[in-house]
C-alpha cells in the first residue's frame, strides 16, 4: 500500500488528485472545530470533559461526525444524512417503479435518483438539525453535566432557525465536497469523508485506554488494544476479500461471418456481500427505544425495563438484540440488492449459462442457493465484529466508542482497500507498455 502511494506522488497527474483529495480533508476537519451561532462553546467543552467519553446514545453519529455533533460545530450532522438518504433511496428503489425505472435507463437516470437523493439529505439535515438544537437546548445532549441546559442560551425563534440553517448548510457543503473529491481527487469522496470522521477519533480513544489502565502505566492495555486492532483489521481484510465465484460460460454465436461470445467468465460473489449496512441499521434501529424513554421521561415499568436492559452495551438483552437484527438486515439488504432472476435473464438474453444449470428459472434457484448458503457466514461475521466493542467494555472496561469497533472498523478497512485499488489501477493504466516496445 505505501508503495502506491509512494508511486502515486511520483505521477503528476496522481500528485495533483492526492493533493486536492488532502486538501478538501483540512478543510472538512478546519470545520468540524467551527462552532455554530448560538452555542456556549465554553459550556459545550465543560460538559464534554465531564461525559470522560460516555457519549451515550449519540456515540454512533458523534462518531461519524468526527467528535462535531457533541461539539455542536457548523459540520455537526455531519455525512450521516447523506448516508440515511442514500440508503432510503435504496431500498425505496425495490418498492417504487419508477425509481426502479430510473435505476436502469443507466447514467441519465442514475443522475437524477443522485438528485433526489441530494434534496432527501437537505430535508433529514433540517429534520436531524431540528432536534439537535431542541435536545441541546433541554439539557438532554449532556444529562449528567451541571450546565448541560445552558448550552444554548438564548431561546428566540431567529436564533433557532439561524442554527439550524447553519447546520444544514453545513451538511450541503460536505455533500458538495465529497462530489468534488469524486470527480477531480482520488476515490470515493463520501467515503473519504466518512474514512477521516471515523479516524480523527483514534488517537484520543486510543490515548484514553492507555490512561485508564493500571497495569505498567496503562501502557499493557494499550498494546493488547493494538494488537486485536491488527487481527481485527487482518480478519475484516480477509473476509472483506473472500468471494465466491460461479462460473458462466456464452455460447458462440455466427453473426454474418463474425463468431461472438464463446467465452468464459464468473459473477463474483462476496461473503460480506451487505457491507457495513446491516450494522448501521442494528444500531439505528436500538437506539429508537431509549431515545422514546429519553424523550418521554416516563418513570413507568415498561421504560424503567427499556433503561436496564436496552441502554447498556453489555448487558445479555442488548447484546443477542443487537446480533440477531445484524443477522436479520444482512439477510434483508441481500435480498433487496441482489434479484437472482434478473441476473438470470440478463445470462439468458445473452447466451450465457452456468455449467450444469439450465438457463432461465434453475439458474435463478441455483443463485438464490448459493447466496443464501454465502450470507450466512457473511451475517454471523457482521454480528461477531460489531460485539468486539461489548466484549472491550466488559474486560477493559472501556467506553462503549471503542476505537476497534465493528462500525469504525469494517468503514475504514472497506475504504482503504477500494481507494488503494483505484490508486493501483490508476497507476497500472499510466504505466502499461503492452506487447510492443
Amino acid at each position: 500500500m505505501l508503495t502506491a502511494f509512494a508511486r502515486a506522488f511520483k505521477t503528476p497527474d496522481l500528485r495533483k488528485k492526492l493533493l486536492f483529495t488532502l486538501g478538501i480533508i483540512v478543510l472538512f476537519r478546519l470545520g468540524q472545530h467551527i462552532p455554530i451561532p448560538g452555542i456556549d462553546y465554553k459550556n459545550v467543552q465543560t460538559c464534554i470533559d465531564q461525559a470522560k467519553g460516555q457519549q451515550g446514545l449519540f456515540g454512533l453519529v458523534n462518531m461519524f461526525s468526527g467528535g462535531a455533533l457533541l461539539q455542536i460545530t457548523i459540520f455537526a450532522l455531519g455525512i450521516m444524512p447523506y448516508i440515511t438518504a442514500s440508503i432510503i433511496l435504496q431500498l425505496l428503489t425495490v418498492v417504487i417503479p419508477r425509481l426502479e425505472a430510473l435505476k436502469k435507463e443507466g447514467q441519465s437516470g442514475q443522475a437524477k435518483i443522485t438528485q433526489y437523493t441530494r434534496y432527501l439529505t437537505v430535508a433529514l439535515a433540517i429534520l436531524q438539525g431540528t432536534g439537535l438544537v431542541a435536545t441541546a437546548r433541554s439539557g438532554q445532549l449532556f444529562q449528567a453535566c451541571d450546565v448541560g441546559n445552558q448550552i444554548v442560551k438564548d431561546d428566540a425563534i431567529f436564533t433557532t432557525v439561524v442554527m439550524v440553517i447553519t447546520m444544514t448548510a453545513g451538511t450541503a457543503l460536505i455533500m458538495w465536497l465529497g462530489e468534488l473529491v469524486t470527480d477531480r481527487g482520488i476515490g470515493n469522496g463520501m467515503s473519504i469523508l466518512m474514512f477521516v470522521s471515523i479516524a480523527a477519533g483514534f488517537p484520543s480513544a486510543m490515548w484514553a485506554i492507555k490512561q485508564q489502565g493500571k497495569i505498567m502505566g496503562g501502557w499493557l492495555e494499550f498494546s493488547l488494544v493494538v494488537a486485536c486492532g491488527l487481527v481485527m483489521v487482518g480478519l475484516v481484510v480477509f473476509v472483506e476479500q473472500a468471494q465466491r465465484r460461479i462460473p458462466v460460460q456464452y455460447a458462440k454465436r455466427m453473426i454474418g461471418r463474425r463468431s461472438y461470445g464463446g467465452t468464459s467468465t464468473y459473477i463474483p460473489m462476496k461473503v460480506n456481500q451487505a457491507g457495513v449496512i446491516p450494522v448501521i441499521f442494528a444500531s439505528s434501529l436500538l437506539y429508537i427505544p431509549a431515545l422514546i424513554v429519553q424523550f418521554s421521561g416516563s418513570k413507568a415499568g415498561w421504560a424503567q425495563w427499556i433503561e436496564t436492559n436496552f441502554v447498556r452495551g453489555d448487558h445479555p438483552y442488548y447484546i443477542a438484540t443487537y446480533f440477531l437484527l445484524i443477522v436479520f438486515f444482512a439477510f434483508f439488504y441481500v435480498a433487496i440488492s441482489f434479484n437472482p432472476e434478473e441476473v438470470a435473464d440478463n445470462m439468458k438474453k445473452y447466451g450465457g449459462f452456468i455449467p450444469g444449470i439450465r438457463a432461465g428459472r434453475p439458474t435463478a434457484e441455483y443463485l438464490s442457493y448459493v447466496l443464501n448458503r454465502i450470507t450466512w457466514p457473511g451475517s454471523l461475521y457482521l454480528g461477531l465484529i460489531a460485539l468486539v466493542p461489548t466484549v472491550a467494555l466488559v474486560t477493559l472496561k472501556a467506553n462503549q466508542n471503542f476505537p476497534f469497533g465493528g462500525t469504525s472498523i469494517l468503514i475504514i478497512v472497506g475504504v482503504g482497500l477500494e481507494t488503494v485499488k483505484q490508486i493501483e489501477s490508476q497507476l497500472q493504466q499510466r504505466h502499461y507498455e503492452g506487447f510492443l516496445r
